[in-house]
Order: structure tokens, then sequence, then C-alpha cells
């Protein structure tokens, strides 16, 4: 915690606000408006990212860049599908190609507007596309891990894609692309294999990973399996649980919606809690990714959202039993934050 309130966090505030001077000259009203929306209401997705930077301060210069300005073309993305002016898949696709260049250095830009009425960003997004691509270069082992970060970027991909095209739509191209990978995931649900594919914290883990100078790619594969699918589902899951009453109100796909009842909910999610934590512990430095486990429950389950849900509030009960010390101490922190931020 030390190191993320000395180095990281204002690492990722001279980011962002950075970010937001070029986001301000967006000639686009559309456009500008969902670029400074996505900074100004999702800043602790980059800030939570970020802490994958504490654990090699070395790299900091190059991870807290990276991870931020990835995070932001998602978010910024992410806005532009939920409140688009299009239903089109292929814009929607060509949009998240920019996610896909971004990961992989040397590849040209494009116009990733192409198919759709608003296009002049003034340069935003091939800002944000050339600085993960610089940075990501300059990580020692980078190579390593390219592959497999560019497989959980194409999946992510797919996910925005399927949950934002037409509502009659959804589900069926959903339950069809779980039909192509539910054979490498047999313990898992359709709905919880969407939801780990919708998290950015196994993207950010290669890239800590790549920090290392001789990590090898059979490394990088088995990284990659210990993140994916239960920590980066656990992450989604958190995030829909608490995010219910708002996304019925709006009528938004949400993926906790397709068990029974709260009490299948909530066993289906302590199952993927500890998968998660018997997963990390074959990492060397399982204990700072255990912290993050205990992290993201704590930052979830302490969101005043969940006082106001009462299915919700039970769940989180039931996630809660047993804390260990350190999910407590996030919990008080995070409890902490929030009123620093009223």
């Amino acid at each position: 915690m030390h190191r993320v309130y000395k180095y990281v966090l204002p690492g990722v505030d001279k980011e962002l606000g950075q970010l937001r001077a070029i986001a301000e000259r967006i000639p686009d009203p559309e456009l500008r408006a969902q670029a400074l929306a996505s900074m100004a209401s999702k800043k602790f997705h980059c800030q939570g990212g970020g802490v994958y930077a504490a654990a090699n301060l070395e790299h900091r210069d190059k991870l807290i860049p990276l991870i931020v300005a990835l995070q932001t073309i998602s978010d910024y993305l992410d806005n532009l599908c939920d409140r688009s002016t299009s239903l089109d898949p292929d814009d929607f696709r060509l949009l998240h190609q920019s996610m896909l260049d971004a990961v992989n250095p040397g590849v040209p830009l494009r116009d990733y507007y192409a198919l759709r009425a608003e296009n002049d960003d003034g340069g935003y997004l091939h800002h944000l596309v050339t600085t993960c691509q610089t940075q990501a270069e300059k990580l020692p082992s980078y190579g390593s891990v390219r592959k497999h970060v560019t497989e959980l970027v194409g999946l992510y991909a797919d996910l925005q894609v399927y949950k934002h095209i037409r509502k009659d739509l959804r589900e069926q191209h959903l339950l069809a692309w779980w039909e192509r990978h539910r054979g490498d995931y047999p313990n898992l649900r359709w709905n919880e294999f969407a939801a780990a594919t919708g998290s950015t914290l196994g993207m950010f883990m290669l890239f800590l990973a790549a920090g290392e100078e001789t990590l090898s790619e059979q490394d990088a594969a088995a990284i990659k399996s210990i993140y994916f699918p239960h920590v980066c589902g656990l992450h989604i899951l958190l995030d829909y649980l608490i995010d219910q009453e708002e996304d019925y109100a709006g009528g938004d796909l949400n993926f906790c919606n397709y068990y029974e009842d709260g009490t299948q909910l909530a066993h289906r999610m302590d199952l993927i809690v500890n998968r998660a934590r018997e997963d990390v512990e074959k990492l060397p430095a399982s204990r700072f990714h255990r912290l993050i486990i205990e992290g993201l429950l704590a930052l979830y389950l302490s969101d005043p959202k969940v006082r106001r849900q009462a299915d919700v509030k039970d769940v989180s009960r039931k996630l809660m039993k047993n804390s260990p010390l350190t999910r407590l101490f996030f919990l008080v922190n995070s409890i902490w934050i929030r009123k620093q931020r009223a």
C-alpha cells in the first residue's frame, strides 16, 4: 500500500491528466464527451490496474503508462458502445481492433471510426494505441507474453461486440461463442466464461511478467492460465453483482442474472473465489496476488450499491464470511477512500 500511494497513484494521475488534456481538444463533441466521461467515471479502473506496477517499481515508468493507456481505450470504447448511435457489430469490431493493435507493437494504425458517423477525434485513439505499443515494446520479455495478451484482448473484443448488438440477438451470439470455447473450460458456465473475458487483469498481469528478463513463452502461458478464467471471472462477476439494480433499470445485460437464485449465485461466486486463490498459489509472488483477490472482494463489497440491494447484501455477507484479516484491512481502506472522495 505504501508503494501504491507513493508511486502508483501519482503516476496514474499524471498519465490521466495528460490524456484528459488531449481529450479536451477532440473536435467531435460526442467523441469528446465520451472520452472525458470515461476518465471521470472510471478512473478507479486505471488506479486498480496500476497496482500491478507496485510489484515491479523498476519498470513502473513503462507499466503505468501502458496500463493506463490500455484501460483508457477499454473504458472509452465501452462508453462509445454502451451509448452508441450504432448497433452495427462491424463497427464495434473495428473500434476494438484498436485494442488488438495496441498490444502488438509494429502493427500500423488504421481508421477505427470508419464505420460510424462520429469519426474526428483529433488523433486521440491513435495516441492511446501508439502509447501502448511504445511502452510494451520496452518491456524485456514482451515477446514471450505478446501472443497470450493478444488472445485475452481478442476474447475481450468478442465480448464487447456480442453484448452491445441488438438486445434480441445478444444471448444467441454469446451462447454460440461459448460453444466454440466450452471444451477448454468444462468447469465454467457460459455466463462465467463471458464475465472472465471482460476483465483486463490478465493482460496487466502479463505486462508485469514481461518485466522479467528471462521470462519464457511457457512461463507466460502458465501465468495466463493462472489468471484466466478464475481471477478474471471473479473481477467482473463482482462488478456485475453490485450493478444488478442499475442494469435492470437500464435494460442492460447482467451475467449475475443467469443463476436460479441468490443462493446459487453465492455458491458459484464462492467457488470461483476459492479457485482463484488456489490458482495464484502457483505464482512465485503468490502473496501479492492473494492481496489482489482480497482487495477486489473488499473494493466491490464495500460499495454503497451493496447496501441498497437486499439480495446483493445477502450474497456479500456470505462471501465476506470468515474473512481473512487482509480482506478486512482492504475493506476498511476502501470505505475510507470513498469517504475522502465524497
